[in-house]
């Protein structure tokens, strides 16, 4: 038999991606007998050790990942489609008229900052007045934009999509979400501008594990942070398994961050300013109710935006912090200046009873500073256990809670 030496080193794969490699060595019959094929087996062992030794030391292998990189013109939802879980689509500086459905897990969409912008699409960016006719890898993406949103996230109820990021860009305009995420776990949406969306800034709904840390959410049409279980169905609080917001600037909304019907989530060294509301906790009569959410460290001022009244909310105006129809939650820590307005809602820090009858229990208000407000404390609700401890505050709704 004559043998063929082995070859040890770096190959290009079919994919395109380097990946160490040792061929096997090619047998071809020659009629010698079987030692030379124990010693050829030998030398691929010997060659896949040393570049195992050498290359890699004692790791494992680890995959590679692929950034796929757009630029102003070309698809996102193209790239984002090609993508494998671990990739990056990584979207350079400049104006992207798209909506973006993500399914894949792991995947990372991100800009190069606030440069990086997403607006919806237009009659001129596709070059026609027709509605879209695509089909195949653009449905999903048309489905996003159909509903009004910038860029989606979406699992299944069977099946969450785990593991996405979202960061460092801008999406401005849409009808109803800038960013958009349900049945996701793991989600993270940092250093992203979401600005004068129609409805909300960020919104997750059904979701957990989340991180929404760094972004900015201005000027949108209610929230520029919404957290909920279900916004169209009436159920219990879920579970949000630790999500985390902080480090946001919450800045001309509706209401600077709404958690609605959720259970253990923790709000944190935010700044929100200039809203009608800076922060709602809200609960209803559902089982189990809203609650284990603390909100610590936020920096909330003059959020005097006034605002009229809806079909689920009382008019808004001056409201620092406020809980409704949620259960053993703290608020701590905060500093909370010059909210002032004549909503029934209207004050630093706010426990009022739901528009449904239900009130809010064991909660607890401590060590937070209070100035300027009208005023600094308010409790207007009949539950039970609620304590007020610690705060530097001035006024009081009933007197005597500073």
């Amino acid at each position: 038999m004559r043998v063929r030496r082995a070859a040890c080193g770096v190959r290009r794969a079919a994919d395109g991606t380097r990946r160490w490699m040792a061929d096997r060595t090619a047998f071809e019959p020659s009629g010698h007998n079987v030692h030379n094929m124990k010693k050829c087996h030998i030398a691929y062992l010997a060659c896949t050790a040393a570049l195992i030794g050498a290359g890699l030391g004692a790791a494992p292998p680890v995959a590679a990942h692929t950034v796929h990189v757009v630029h102003p013109g070309e698809s996102i939802q193209k790239a984002v489609d090609a993508s494998q879980p671990g990739d990056t689509v990584l979207l350079t500086h400049g104006i992207y008229h798209e909506s973006v459905d993500v399914s894949t897990p792991g995947l990372t969409l991100r800009g190069v900052g606030r440069g990086t912008v997403l607006q919806p699409e237009t009659a001129a960016s596709t070059g026609s007045t027709a509605p879209s006719t695509a089909s195949g890898a653009t449905k999903a993406a048309n489905s996003c934009a159909a509903a009004g949103n910038g860029i989606c996230v979406v699992g299944t109820k069977d099946h969450n999509v785990d593991g996405v990021t979202v960061a460092s860009l801008t999406v401005s305009g849409f009808a109803k979400t800038g960013v958009y995420a349900t049945e996701a776990d793991g989600l993270t949406v940092r250093h992203v501008t979401a600005v004068k969306n129609g409805v909300w800034g960020i919104a997750t709904e059904h979701s957990v594990h989340g991180v929404f840390r760094g972004n900015s959410a201005r000027d949108n049409g209610d929230a520029g942070l919404f957290l909920a279980n279900t916004i169209k169905e009436e159920q219990g609080a879920t579970d949000t398994e630790g999500t985390v917001v902080e480090h946001n600037r919450l800045e001309g909304n509706r209401i600077g961050v709404t958690v609605r019907r959720l259970r253990n989530l923790t709000v944190a060294d935010n700044h929100l300013t200039g809203n009608c509301a800076g922060v709602f906790v809200v609960g209803d009569e559902n089982k189990p109710k809203a609650g284990f959410v603390t909100v610590r460290d936020n920096r909330i001022e003059r959020n005097n935006k006034s605002c009229p009244k809806t079909a689920r909310l009382d008019a808004l105006q001056g409201s620092g912090i406020v809980l409704t129809g949620a259960e053993d939650s703290l608020v701590t820590h905060n500093v909370i200046k010059d909210n002032v307005g004549k909503s029934p809602l209207s004050g630093g820090i706010v426990l009022f009873k739901s528009f449904v009858g239900t009130t809010s229990d064991r909660n607890r208000i401590s060590d937070n500073l209070l100035r300027g407000n009208s005023p600094d404390l308010v409790n207007t609700d009949t539950g039970k256990g609620n304590t007020f401890e610690g705060n530097s505050c001035r006024s009081s709704k009933p007197a005597g809670l500073c």
